[in-house]
Parts: C-alpha cells; structure tokens; sequence
C-alpha cells in the first residue's frame, strides 16, 4: 500500500472472542486495513464506534445488551460519522431494509469469503452500500431523499393494485414466489409477472430496492387503508 493512502480503519463487534481474533488476524494481514478496536456487545459497539471514530465499525447482527439492529439505532442517534456492516448469519430482506433505513452502510454474511469481505469495505469507504454479494447502487440515498414527499397520491406507487401491495408486503417479509403463490393461491409464473409489473411501475430492478422502496414510501400503510 503506498505511504500516502491512510488504512481504513475498522472496530470490530462481536460477542463470540474467536470469530473476532480470527477477523482480526485476517484483516491485520490485508494492506490497507488497521484494526483499532474492539467490542463483545452492542453497547460497548457504540461506545468504542464514539470513542475511537473508526471508518468502518463491523457490527454483529446478534449480540447481548444491544443487538445489531439497536446499536445502529444509537449511532443513528448520536450522528456518529461511522459506517457500520452488519455480520450476520443469515441475510434476511426486513431486517436488510431496517439496517439500511438506520444508516447501516452493508449487510454481508459471516460466511462470506474473505476477498468478499475487503471488497465490501472497500465498497463502503468509496461511497456505496453492499448487501450480500455485491454493490447496491445508490438506491438507498435516492429513497431517502424521496421520503416525505409531500404527495402521496402522486408517486407511482399510487397505480399499484391492491393484490400488488399484498406481495409487496410479502416481499418485505422475506416470502418467496412460493410462499406467496401459496399464500394467495397464485402460480408462480402469476407472481412472477405480478412483480414484473410492481418492478415497472416503482422503477426498481430486485426485491431489496422494492422493500426498500416498501417501507419508505410507506406502502404497507396503503394496503391497511384498502382493508379499512
């Protein structure tokens, strides 16, 4: 690494002391990477993340006194000019969207290969989210930057059918076409076509932008309005 590209520095949080020597060491031995510290809680996560303003804060998804989710919240809170990874075991399509809407910069699976993991961070100190495999484009900001407009009825969310928001719904709770063929009596290739038409009307190309899109527009509150 050239003498002149500062390394990324990261805190690691994780409540199981193996997985984080091993992350550790692993991370020691890549150029461009400092390990600055280190956390077995969602408290401390935080209180190391305001403590040491690391640029990136790897944050387990399952942890004692504050979880993943909770410890965001806090660095939400505290506007701490952190991004935070969530490791998790499993990548799971609501708990994605609700570190993302708290400011979580990627989601990436403890599995992961290692070289996945340095193009993630790498991925996140440039300026873009990662969620499981690969970037995610710049979907996130462009959502929030939509939320609270101040017409609802003139976002094309407004033309979705009521069937429409209903597996919107099903997507945001991590369903497959399977479940939701089996949830509403559809074929697959009904439900397939059924989000072929959500994805044309909303402007999206996959089913983390559609629940992102889900909940920032607030679509699940339409679909509570058509049962009233």
């Amino acid at each position: 690494m050239p003498e002149d590209v500062r390394a990324i520095r990261v805190v690691i949080a994780d409540d199981h002391p193996i997985f984080r020597d091993g992350l550790r060491r692993l991370l020691g031995a890549e150029p461009g990477f400092e390990v600055i510290g280190e956390a077995g809680d969602g408290r401390e996560a935080v209180a190391k993340a305001a403590a040491l303003r690391p640029d990136v804060l790897l944050l387990d998804l399952a942890m004692p006194r504050a979880n993943g989710l909770q410890a965001l919240q806090e660095l939400l809170e505290l506007r701490l000019p952190v991004r935070a990874v969530l490791l998790t075991a499993a990548i799971d399509s609501a708990e994605t969207v609700k570190a993302l809407r708290l400011g979580a910069r990627g989601v990436i699976l403890k599995e992961a290969a290692t070289q996945l993991l340095f193009k993630c961070l790498h991925s996140v100190m440039s300026g873009e989210y990662w969620v499981g495999h690969e970037r995610v484009q710049d979907i996130v900001e462009q959502l929030r930057q939509a939320e609270g407009d101040g017409n609802r009825d003139m976002t094309p969310a407004a033309r979705l059918t009521r069937r429409e928001l209903q597996v919107v719904a099903a997507i945001v709770e991590g369903s497959s076409n399977k479940d939701i063929g089996q949830q509403f009596n559809l074929s697959q290739q009904t439900v397939k076509n059924h989000l072929s038409h959500i994805f044309d009307k909303l402007g999206v190309s996959n089913r983390l932008e559609l629940a992102l899109y889900a909940v920032h527009h607030k679509l699940l509150d339409r679909l509570e309005e058509s049962r009233r």
